[in-house]
């Protein structure tokens, strides 16, 4: 039944247990987490019994867990986030509040990563096991291995405090240059390894060698024919990487102190602050299943080999 279903239709029915299961491990993981979030919402303000016992029948504490866990399935189908224990606002407007931040160091993170990636990347797999191919996978390993939180302190006290060329804090683009650089060095160096290993096994095929023959430039032959076989792998760490970001990049959000989902994310745990720490799951989960979706439509895209399986 399922065989003869439209592809796109198999893969949304398939988003239900990834959901299910999703949802029902932040619940489990939140039951687990010591402290009382009725205490950790009064911030240690002294109360009696009777006003702690009211706020739990309040929030519906006070019934048993597997009451709560029904409860929350159900509020969670319908899109109904419900109010955060601390500040008493609405979860889905407090999450709206932050999206634009960490929305805008995702993409500058992602173009800086591209850009880097693909230079390194492709430089690397023309000339492999030479010295550009050594250097450009140096730098590489670099990104990769450095923490987030000493490259952004480098490049702080670098591009901000010595040479003052950028700010360190605010909203505006100059504010977003450092941090997009500090995430975008981490993706460099996984996508321009990525592209390496596939640029030197494409550019190895017969129907590169067709083309050369042809009397084709290396542009045109890179650009036309062997990137477009070998940028799938790329694509799926891009499209990996990209929807972590969207959920908060909790470190560098730290160092530069924007106000992102990240920050939001630690302090819910903090404070246990439970319908806050579930709605952040869940917009996490939904970014997730919306960008692999949109991954599985690329590479029908990109490859036309992967659509006429579809189909």
């Amino acid at each position: 039944m399922m065989a003869r279903m439209p592809w796109f239709l198999r893969r949304i029915l398939g988003i239900v247990p990834t959901l299910f299961l999703t949802w029902s491990i932040v619940f489990g993981v939140l039951q687990l987490i010591p402290g009382d979030p009725v205490m950790l919402a009064l911030g240690g303000t002294p109360a009696s019994d009777e006003v702690l016992d009211n706020e739990r029948r309040r929030l519906g504490l006070d019934q048993p867990v597997y009451v709560q866990y029904l409860t929350f399935l159900k509020k969670m189908a319908v899109g109904d986030l419900g109010n955060g224990y601390s500040s008493k606002q609405p979860v889905s407007e407090m999450i709206a509040a932050r999206v634009r931040p960490s929305l805008e160091l995702a993409l500058g993170g992602l173009l800086v990563g591209i850009v880097l990636g693909v230079v390194l990347g492709i430089a690397a797999g023309l000339r492999p096991h030479g010295w550009i191919d050594t250097a450009t996978m140096s730098t590489a390993l670099v990104g990769v291995s450095l923490p987030s939180f000493w490259i952004g302190m480098l490049l702080i006290y670098v591009f901000g405090l010595q040479l003052e060329w950028v700010p360190i804090l605010g909203d505006g683009i100059d504010a977003l240059i450092l941090p997009s650089i500090t995430i975008g060095l981490f993706l460099a160096g996984g996508l321009a390894r990525l592209i390496r290993s596939a640029l030197i096994e494409t550019m190895a095929q017969d129907y590169i060698r067709t083309a050369h023959s042809k009397g084709l430039s290396i542009v045109r032959v890179v650009a036309k024919h062997a990137m477009r076989n070998a940028i799938i792998p790329p694509i799926t760490l891009l499209g990996l990487q990209f929807a972590v970001l969207i959920g908060g990049a909790v470190v560098t959000e730290r160092v530069f102190a924007r106000a992102g989902l990240g920050s939001m994310l630690i302090d819910a745990v903090l404070t246990k602050d439970i319908p806050l720490v579930q709605g952040l799951v869940v917009y996490t989960t939904t970014a997730y299943i919306v960008i692999n979706l949109l991954l599985e439509l690329l590479y029908g895209i990109v490859d036309p080999r992967i659509r006429s399986r579809r189909a």
